[in-house]
């Protein structure tokens, strides 16, 4: 007799603390290759992967298998491991952070104001 095989849901059977570690995997991923400028389908051809696979990983789909992830991160930024990914201090991610921070914005001497009333 052949038993049964069950696929798992692993959303169901992880607890919410794990899910979260799941997606915040997952976020550092999405913005590694984002800051990196590297295509999501580029990516998983580089990994070997299918799109869709690139698609659950960036969404942080706890049921990929954590060798397809790894080779994902390495598509991304070749020779990068997992605690690299997770510490944020890849000079890309710091760069695109910078970019995105708001700009301060000084008060303009009464001498500019002057210049510029019209």
């Amino acid at each position: 007799m052949h038993e049964a095989i069950m696929r798992v849901d692993q959303e169901l059977t992880l607890a919410s603390k794990q899910l979260g570690q799941s997606a915040e995997i997952a976020q550092c991923l999405v913005s590694l290759r984002l800051a990196r400028r590297v295509r999501q389908g580029e990516a998983a051809v580089r990994a070997g992967l299918s799109r869709a696979t690139a698609q659950r990983i960036e969404k942080g789909d706890p049921g990929v298998a954590i060798g397809a992830l790894l080779r994902y991160l390495d598509a991304i930024a070749p020779g990068m491991n997992l605690l690299q990914l997770l510490s944020g201090d890849d000079p890309a991610i710091i760069a695109l952070e910078r970019r995105s921070r708001p700009q301060r914005v000084r008060d303009l001497s009464a001498a500019e104001m002057k210049a510029l009333d019209f």
